[in-house]
């Protein structure tokens, strides 16, 4: 398998991540569009209007669990730790948060969203399992 694989997944992360900076912005916007909010209370970032709330505070989850993520496919690949299981708990994990951004930036229900974190939390706990156990040489 071409160890680089295990940088897709990685891509299409980050690319998430972005795509939320955009759609904060644009909400953002909105809500000073729509006289519901004021540049002004952006400087310090202590209250969000309510049009922007859920994309922002998705936007802050995405430097969470999702950090844990980029430094083991990294160290995975540092390590020649990469293989088909490790490229699929990679994709796993990626489109849990994937699913979870949607949930969070939409009905925000966490009936819906916890269970896509909890698969992102297992596939990236597994990937962390799994470095150490290669590292260990039992891999």
């Amino acid at each position: 398998m071409n160890s680089t694989a295990i940088f897709w997944p990685m891509i299409v992360q980050a690319a998430l991540i972005y795509a939320i900076y955009v759609l904060v912005s644009r909400r953002r916007v909105a809500a000073i569009k729509a006289g519901n909010a004021k540049t002004s209370q952006f400087r310090e970032n202590q209250n969000e209007p309510a049009e922007s709330l859920f994309a922002r505070n998705n936007l802050a989850n995405q430097f969470e669990l999702p950090v844990l993520f980029f430094a083991v496919v990294l160290a995975l690949h540092a390590t020649a730790a990469v293989n088909y299981i490790t490229v699929a708990l990679a994709w796993i994990f990626v489109v849990s948060r994937c699913i979870h951004a949607y949930l969070h930036v939409t009905t925000n229900r966490i009936r819906y969203r916890r269970p896509a974190f909890i698969v992102g939390y297992f596939a990236v706990g597994l990937l962390w399992i799994w470095l150490a156990l290669h590292i260990a040489g039992l891999a």
